[in-house]
């Protein structure tokens, strides 16, 4: 099968199986979509879930976040990861927000990335699904799942697996794809055992195809 014929075959998948995938963090506004995204690394969501909903009524928006305390933010946060980095960051991009953006979260992943607690990843997922661009966020489920069912081949980093997908997946189904793979990662390409019996592109996944070789040269030994 072509690198070609594998991203055509897998779309076509998930195009039919996952039709409205999305994010599963809880937002209704740009700015709590990257105060979410921000807390969630090294985190679930669902954790994340768990904790917001006091956040935003407290800070709804980046001028009430700027002037609050770090220690503020740290009382609603404490239940996630790493939440004394995290409230600094926090509070610091909320400050920049305001500072240099009016409050309102910009649409370039160059400018959101001079905010504090912003990498590459958070900013690719803030425009990809706030603002529709084509960017491919790169997570441990995208990074694990494109590279096990063949979409990236000896990729070593985020940034080349990013690279890769966005070439070959076209331009207008980057920002879903990139929740395609998210959940099939959560839910069925599971990092230690995937469950293939569940999966629907067995047929053209190289984990797969590896496994039925390994099997078959077992039974035969």
């Amino acid at each position: 099968m072509t690198v070609k014929e594998r991203y055509s075959r897998i779309i076509d998948y998930f195009e039919h199986a996952r039709p409205t995938a999305q994010s599963e963090l809880d937002f209704e506004s740009p700015f709590q979509l990257l105060v979410a995204v921000i807390l969630s690394a090294q985190c679930t969501d669902k954790r994340v879930n768990m904790v917001t909903p006091a956040l935003f009524a407290a800070y709804p928006d980046a001028q009430a976040m700027a002037a609050a305390t770090v220690d503020d933010i740290f009382d609603y946060i404490k239940s996630v990861s790493y939440p004394n980095n995290k409230s600094k960051h926090l509070k610091g991009m909320a400050e920049k927000l305001v500072q240099d953006f009016d409050g309102v979260v910009p649409d370039s992943v160059e400018k959101l990335q001079t905010l504090p607690g912003v990498g590459r990843k958070t900013a690719n997922v803030v425009a990809a699904v706030i603002f529709n661009q084509s960017v491919m966020p790169v997570d441990t489920h995208v990074f694990r799942v494109s590279e096990r069912i063949g979409l990236t081949t000896n990729s070593k980093t985020p940034l080349q697996t990013e690279l890769m997908l966005e070439k070959h997946i076209p331009a207008e189904k980057i920002p879903i794809a990139h929740h395609w793979l998210i959940l099939h990662g959560r839910y069925v390409c599971t990092a230690r055992s995937p469950h293939c019996e569940e999966c629907g592109i067995t047929d053209c996944c190289r984990y797969y195809s590896r496994k039925l070789k390994s099997n078959k040269n077992c039974s035969e030994s």
